[in-house]
């Protein structure tokens, strides 16, 4: 039982890994955006925003795992998306059989300690719940029942992180990181403080 009761911080510790390299990429640089100089960097991110939309991105993500991020050209995040829903949803599956064999063992054993004494469902309790006491199985089955419900909540948490990661990395398409684009550190000097300092210079290209 005690091996039993860990399994739940054990898959909470696998989520919380998975969920750090899921979603590791919207920090990452977004792909750069090659312009052509006969095209105005307005009318090239007004296409590009009306043929990638979010919209889609997340629809396609909310109907089918991954398939938002695979419309958004980010195949890498597929099967990372694929090992969270996998993980949880094996998760929820293990804490709802044994929180029924719980709650079965803990009825069959508290019908056949008071009158009539029925025992007829005693003989089909696991062999690994015979020893344990009523008291037990009612707290490991109140235990595992909210282990049911944390492991549901996890599940759709990784769903929604899953659409949430597909709109995002769509908005991010039409933002412009190009060579128009640049960042310079220059010493400065502050007249009034008479102190020297680091300034950050961008060049915007048109």
């Amino acid at each position: 039982m005690h091996t039993k009761f860990n399994r739940f911080s054990f898959g909470a510790v696998l989520l919380l890994i998975s969920l750090s390299f899921c979603f590791s990429g919207f920090g990452q640089k977004v792909d750069s955006l090659k312009r052509k100089d006969s095209i105005p960097a307005a009318k090239v991110d007004s296409i590009i925003k009306a043929t990638h939309s979010p919209r889609k991105a997340a629809i396609r993500s909310a109907i089918i795992p991954g398939w938002g991020q695979v419309y958004n050209k980010k195949y890498w995040k597929v099967p990372i998306i694929y090992a969270a829903l996998g993980i949880t949803a094996y998760i929820f599956i293990d804490n709802l059989h044994t929180y029924q064999d719980l709650k079965f063992s803990y009825a069959a054993k508290y019908k056949a300690s008071v009158p009539p004494h029925d025992s007829t469902d005693y003989f089909n309790i696991k062999d690994q719940y015979k020893p344990i006491s009523p008291e037990s199985l009612r707290a490991g089955r109140d235990q595992f029942r909210r282990y049911v419900d944390y492991s549901a909540v996890f599940f759709l948490v990784f769903w929604g992180l899953n659409v949430v990661d597909a709109a995002v990395d769509a908005h991010l398409k039409a933002f412009d990181i190009s060579p128009d684009l640049s960042m310079k550190i220059k010493p400065a000097y502050n007249p009034l403080a008479k102190t020297g300092g680091v300034s950050l210079v961008f060049n915007f290209k048109h």
